[in-house]
């Protein structure tokens, strides 16, 4: 992570990933999966990450509610969407925010990067590009 990052995570308390996001780690990633597909492989494959804590999820509307505690103790709030953009596409963006009100230290962006990184490990053969 960049010392420009670790700078930002001072003050912000919360990021997210999005179509028009500048850096590409944080861009909307797409699969072409149906929504329940892919819904399917997202639950699954989240519930095995070490350190996340599932709280809720919401099939219907494409919501997975996670919880993460830094090695500080301080909770991290994640919400992970997924939607459907096409017939056999969806889409998976991330929103993580600390609780709080000090900056994350960059940590909201890590917890990001690595949940996507897992995803796009387990959903490869399933990625395709934007918009």
């Amino acid at each position: 992570m960049s010392l420009k990052r670790t700078l930002a995570g001072l003050l912000r308390s919360q990021e997210g990933s999005s179509d028009r996001a500048k850096l590409p780690e944080l861009k909307t990633r797409y699969y072409q999966l149906s929504k329940e597909k892919a819904w399917e492989e997202i639950s699954s494959t989240i519930k095995k990450i070490p350190g996340y804590k599932l709280l809720h999820e919401v099939p219907s509307v494409g919501e997975i509610l996670l919880e993460k505690r830094s090695p500080f103790g301080r909770m991290t709030d994640i919400t992970i969407s997924v939607i459907q953009t096409g017939p056999m596409r969806a889409a998976v963006d991330i929103y993580s925010a600390s609780r709080g009100s000090m900056g994350d230290l960059g940590s909201n962006y890590r917890n990001i990067v690595q949940i996507f990184e897992v995803l796009d490990k387990k959903l490869s053969k399933y990625k395709t590009t934007g918009g």
